[in-house]
């Protein structure tokens, strides 16, 4: 037993020497261009994002609004049954509250379909920014000789950068002037 904790702790320790030395080598051997990007900087600045948020938000309006309709409807429904329940037999009565209780479930059901339908067409859409930023992020490093361009999210991948290094602006700069010539 005490063998194979051995045997696995030297090879963790080997792998970590292998990685750290590679590290190191990258470190001082690549003479490449590296840069960084401020994401949570680039996305609302980015105009086929904005355009792409709006046209999310109008779906979702109109989605909420065809939610809201059936919502108010069987609230309308709700209170008529109030009105004239007292007016009415047990089994009326029964067959109205049982016709009232699916209805809310439908719309219950249809709400969260909705929930379900917003939350994928969210994602698409950012799935599509996404592509449209790193396709043209790629060319931009190809096109200026960078090595690497790293993403900075401010949730703690890169934890210093030289500002110099920030090219953030001028990604953003030349994204929205591609952006605007395939819209135009």
């Amino acid at each position: 037993m005490i063998e194979i904790l051995k045997k696995n702790l030297f090879s963790l320790v080997l792998a970590i020497a292998v990685i750290v030395l590679f590290a190191l080598h990258l470190l001082h051997t690549d003479t490449g261009k590296i840069a960084y990007i401020e994401t949570n900087a680039l996305m609302p600045k980015y105009e086929g994002f904005k355009k792409a948020q709006l046209e999310y938000q109008k779906k979702a309006a109109v989605w909420k609004a065809n939610s809201d309709t059936l919502v108010n409807g069987w609230q309308k429904e709700l209170k008529a049954y109030e009105k004239e329940r007292g007016g009415l037999s047990a089994k009326e009565r029964e067959l109205k509250e049982q016709l009232l209780t699916n209805k809310q479930q439908q719309i219950s059901n249809y709400r969260n379909s909705l929930d379900k339908k917003a939350k994928e067409e969210e994602e698409k859409m950012m799935q599509a920014v996404y592509g449209e930023i790193n396709d043209y992020v790629s060319e931009f490093g190809k096109r200026k000789g960078y090595q690497y361009i790293l993403g900075a999210n401010g949730s703690g991948n890169i934890l210093y950068a030289n500002k110099g290094k920030n090219i953030t602006e001028l990604v953003l700069e030349g994204l929205n002037k591609e952006y605007a010539g395939k819209n135009k």
